[in-house]
């Protein structure tokens, strides 16, 4: 068989499995109730061939590798969705030495998996926790537990909805998948074309106007797409070469689009996962969570846009020509590509009421059908069928790299309940910051930092929550407010060395050096350090649902403060102008803590 006829096998197989996932995610929002160890195992069974089988490179024995932990992963999967009824009479214990193994099996495809996924620090984590569960108990002092048998301990984590099929997962398999599904299908026709005009129309012709392009479009591809790397690769692609062709230095055009992509994971509706996960964690109603998200987000990309004003300024930045920008026809048309499914999947939510995971699914199917047709408003059957295949291929990749992510860091949230290793993290941030609120929230936020270079947001931020929640909440925040605050904070990892993985990128599509991307990106995005304080300084900004006077009077005094503190960081050469118009600019956005 020759390689082209290969490839194109290869390529079935993969629409195959993929056309499998998309449907299946799809036909559990209307199939109604389904028991959770049959739909959570099959989400993750699904994912595995993404993972272990296709596009695999490396090492003969890495690729056979992966061919028996992904066959063993799938048919262990299926073991405990065709047993769940005798698995839940079993209460966690695992009987025999089929059900050990089994068990095992899955934890390791489990850490594999993630590993294949998105590399070592994850699992690793991961793999700690588990060895901390196994042998906790010959810790002298508080960090030691009782310990259990490794029957409980396994089949708490394998069989039972304490571990790899817990909330997180169910978030994952009910609602993360199918906003993925419709990011998939809107990006497939001509909606990403349609962000890319309308920004270009909206902010163009201003000063700077091809960094200002980048925010507007970023802000609308984020609130789909909810990743930083995605969003830079996507948006990038047409707004490094526009900001390079009107003279902007490669450092801050690298810099404008890593920071603006970062903010799509702050940016409602999606918020990357974290809106759902949230939903999960503190049982608040998604629409609450949204809007209690929206002026911190519109926030942040007040300051990138006032930074990227006074860096206009300093390079003499020109806006758009006019023979480069969008028609008003083509913005017209093509923002209707991505306007009519965000108008269902809205209409779906507030006016109907449905669930976010329902709405969105109506929004799917109306974003396939303009899938039949372009911006010319021909009927192309060969085009139709590359776009419904892009769309499904997108979308099972990116739930199996979500779904790696989320049974992953199960595994450390269900550890820390099994042993009450939370509970002593908690306790040790009370006592290490004397009780006060404030030394726990930078303790919090260093934390947040530190595991955000290692693990993507999601994880980072449902990790940190997990041990530092508790303690922000007895300190007196409310729960939304802080999670919102590790939220923000697990995201600062995208800009912030070493690790600043939207840098990374955005500086190899530029060819610039990422250190000098970096600290441009820190300038740029300071809101991404101080929003999250604010909030807790300023609680009613997050207030919009019940106190909106407050809410926009704190939306104002954040903006001037933030005013502030980008001119004084990015625009100011004197040294004494520069700490006076910092120091005005805290003050203003910390006033409460003064009154």
């Amino acid at each position: 068989m020759t390689t082209t006829r290969l490839s194109a096998l290869l390529r079935g197989v993969m629409l195959v499995f993929a056309l499998a996932s998309v449907s299946y995610h799809l036909w559990l929002i209307f199939q109604g109730l389904i028991p959770n160890l049959v739909s959570r195992p099959l989400h993750f069974a699904l994912a595995l061939p993404w993972l272990f089988f296709f596009g695999q490179s490396g090492s003969f024995s890495e690729r056979l590798s992966g061919w028996v932990l992904g066959t063993l992963g799938i048919g262990a999967c299926l073991w405990v969705a065709i047993n769940e009824s005798a698995l839940g009479d079993q209460y966690g214990i695992l009987n025999g030495n089929f059900q050990i193994a089994a068990g095992i099996t899955l934890l390791l495809v489990v850490l594999e998996g993630a590993r294949r996924a998105i590399g070592w620090p994850l699992p690793l984590v991961a793999l700690i926790a588990l060895v901390y569960g196994l042998l906790g108990q010959h810790l002298p002092g508080e960090f030691g537990h009782s310990g259990m048998p490794l029957t409980s301990f396994v089949g708490t984590l394998t069989i039972a909805e304490g571990g790899i099929w817990g909330t997180l997962t169910d978030v994952s398999v009910k609602v993360v998948a199918i906003f993925v599904i419709f990011g998939a299908v809107l990006n497939a026709g001509e909606a990403g074309r349609g962000f890319m005009n309308l920004a270009a129309a909206a902010a163009g012709r201003l000063t700077g106007g091809a960094g200002k392009v980048s925010v507007i479009s970023s802000a609308l591809f984020g609130s789909i797409s909810g990743s930083a790397s995605a969003n830079v690769a996507s948006t990038g692609a047409i707004t490094l070469p526009a900001m390079a062709k009107l003279g902007y230095p490669k450092s801050l055009a690298a810099a404008i689009e890593a920071v603006a992509s970062s903010g799509g994971q702050i940016m409602p509706p999606l918020m990357g996962a974290g809106a759902f996960v949230m939903v999960t964690l503190t049982g608040i109603p998604y629409t609450s969570i949204i809007a209690a998200a929206l002026l911190p987000a519109l926030l942040y990309f007040f300051a990138v846009w006032v930074g990227i004003n006074a860096y206009a300024k300093q390079y003499q930045l020109r806006g758009i020509a006019a023979e480069d920008r969008p028609l008003a026809r083509e913005v017209a048309i093509t923002a209707g590509f991505f306007l009519a499914p965000f108008t269902v999947l809205m209409i779906g939510m507030f006016a109907l009421g449905k669930s976010p995971q329902y709405a969105a699914s109506m929004a799917i199917l109306a974003g396939a059908l303009l899938l039949f047709v372009g911006a010319d408003f021909k009927f192309s059957m060969a085009r139709t069928l590359q776009r419904l295949e892009t769309a499904c291929l997108t979308s099972a990749r990116q739930i199996s790299m979500i779904a790696a992510i989320i049974v992953c860091a199960s595994i450390i949230i269900g550890v820390l309940g099994i042993t009450g290793l939370g509970i002593k993290i908690t306790s040790l941030i009370l006592t290490g910051s004397g009780g006060l609120l404030w030394p726990s929230l930078l303790l919090t936020a260093l934390a947040c930092l530190v595991l955000g270079m290692e693990v993507p947001t999601t994880a980072a931020y449902v990790i940190c929550i997990a041990v530092a929640g508790p303690a922000l909440t007895q300190l007196g925040l409310q729960p939304l407010e802080a999670h919102l605050f590790v939220f923000w904070y697990a995201l600062i990892s995208t800009i912030t060395p070493p690790v600043c993985g939207a840098v990374f990128i955005a500086a190899g599509m530029a060819n610039e050096n990422w250190l000098k991307v970096a600290l441009k990106s820190m300038a740029l995005g300071v809101g991404l350090y101080v929003i999250p304080l604010g909030m807790i300084a300023n609680p009613q900004l997050i207030r919009l649902e019940t106190d909106l006077p407050g809410a926009l009077l704190s939306f104002a005094q954040m903006c001037l403060g933030l005013l502030c503190i980008s001119y004084a960081i990015i625009a100011l050469k004197n040294p004494a102008l520069k700490a006076a118009l910092l120091a005005a600019g805290l003050l203003i956005v910390f006033v409460r803590l003064l009154i």
